[in-house]
């Protein structure tokens, strides 16, 4: 069988490293993947300034701060001819959006301009982002049924990480062919403590956050801007009257001084540690040195850190959401709650004994690794490149290089008889 050439696959995002969020972890999985499958990727995405940059296979265009909009955010200040041509020239297959502002504008006219076609994954659901732009939620909604319309009605296909999703599109009239794929993670540092060192690292980091040692120790990690519903955790939290126990939040952002005086008004001061932003590099060390993850954030599109922290071991308690279906087995690796009550339930359940939050969390951890692995993501989203660009799909290749090889051995039988 003839073998092909790589496939070319532009992926553009406004958000790219250095900057840390669930698009860009879903960007760089992505990436990562298809290049161990054999595709020819690169990136088109924002520079910090405004100044353009091309290195190693990333395109940067200059950009402005648009934080006026939302904490961090970046518009692309103009055109760059040099950018544009290298990327015409390159000639991608397909293009791979992944953001709807800036970098969306470039992957639509570059597809128009190379006639190919162009799959958007919609990461975001903006209806929980209303109280940025809109006054009223209503018409906030409308707002958002409609521009997201506009985005994925130019596709050829849109990929959503959770059945959620793609009932929200649904509902607002889309009909572009559209894939439901979980994102998936490369786990390897994302493991319960497996080491002394570890063991050893988890104690010193509760000392550091003051936590008493006998403390049991539920962590959120999460920017803390008003849609992750962070209040809820904490007033759920201090409602259920649980003794021994620490709440560790880990992130920033806008709403933490609001959360502070929170915390202050329910006088939790003292079972409640603010850890502010974290390397990266360090999360799985706060994911280990805690008990349970804790969450009651329903603006998840599939929620990255519960699976991060499943794979560290962790028995998840969250805000039931159907983002969570996949993610969350009642009873097994964690549970859900919708009221105070329910919280301090779940809460009561997975800490009943040590024997059994260990088995939630060796549940939790198998779970993840095998359901949200990251090369199953990677196969999944080649596959819809390969749908709309009409070519056999990653099964049917399977299929005949099997048959290839089978009718080879049994030619050569055949010489050697």
């Amino acid at each position: 069988m003839r073998m092909e050439r790589p496939l070319k696959v532009l992926i553009t995002t406004d958000w790219y490293e250095p900057v840390v969020n669930g698009v860009v972890a879903s960007v760089l999985t992505l990436k990562k993947q298809l290049e161990l499958l054999g595709c020819d990727v690169r990136v088109l995405t924002l520079s910090g300034s405004v100044r353009s940059t091309i290195e190693n296979g990333v395109y940067r265009l200059g950009s402005v701060s648009a934080s006026l909009f939302y904490d961090h955010a970046r518009l692309a200040v103009r055109s760059n001819r040099r950018i544009r041509r290298e990327l015409e020239q390159w000639r991608p297959d397909v293009i791979h959006s992944q953001c709807e502002f800036s970098t969306h504008l470039w992957a639509k006219r570059l597809a128009k301009s190379l006639r190919i076609p162009v799959v958007h994954t919609y990461h975001t659901i903006y209806e929980d982002y209303t109280h940025y732009y809109s006054p009223s939620r209503t018409m906030g909604k409308k707002m958002v049924s409609s521009f997201s319309r506009k985005v994925c009605t130019a596709m050829d296909a849109v990929i959503v990480p959770t059945g959620k999703v793609a009932d929200l599109l649904q509902g607002y009239g889309i009909t572009t062919p559209i894939s439901v794929i979980p994102t998936g993670l490369d786990l390897t540092h994302f493991r319960p403590a497996a080491t002394i060192a570890e063991r050893e690292q988890s104690v010193r980091l509760r000392a550091e956050l003051g936590i008493p040692a006998h403390h049991r120790v539920l962590i959120s990690v999460c920017r803390l801007a008003k849609e992750k519903n962070v209040d809820e955790v904490i007033a759920s939290f201090a409602a259920s009257g649980a003794e021994n126990t620490t709440l560790v939040l880990v992130g920033d952002g806008p709403y933490r001084p609001e959360l502070e005086r929170l915390v202050e008004r329910l006088d939790v001061q003292e079972s409640v540690r603010f850890a502010g932003f974290v390397a990266p590099s360090a999360v799985p060390e706060y994911y280990r040195m805690a008990d349970v993850f804790v969450s009651a954030s329903l603006s998840e599109t599939q929620g990255l850190t519960y699976i991060e922290a499943q794979a560290c071991g962790l028995p998840l308690l969250c805000r039931e959401d159907p983002s969570l279906e996949q993610v969350v087995v009642p009873g097994r690796t964690g549970w859900t709650f919708t009221s105070a009550d329910g919280f301090r339930r779940g809460l009561d359940a997975i800490t009943s004994s040590s024997a059994v939050m260990r088995a939630m969390g060796d549940e939790g951890a198998s779970h993840a690794a095998a359901v949200f692995s990251a090369r199953a993501f990677g196969l999944a989203v080649l596959g819809v490149y390969r749908r709309v660009l009409g070519l056999p799909s990653v099964e049917q290749i399977a299929e005949e290089m099997l048959l290839t090889d089978l009718m080879t051995g049994r030619e050569l039988e055949l010489q050697a008889a």
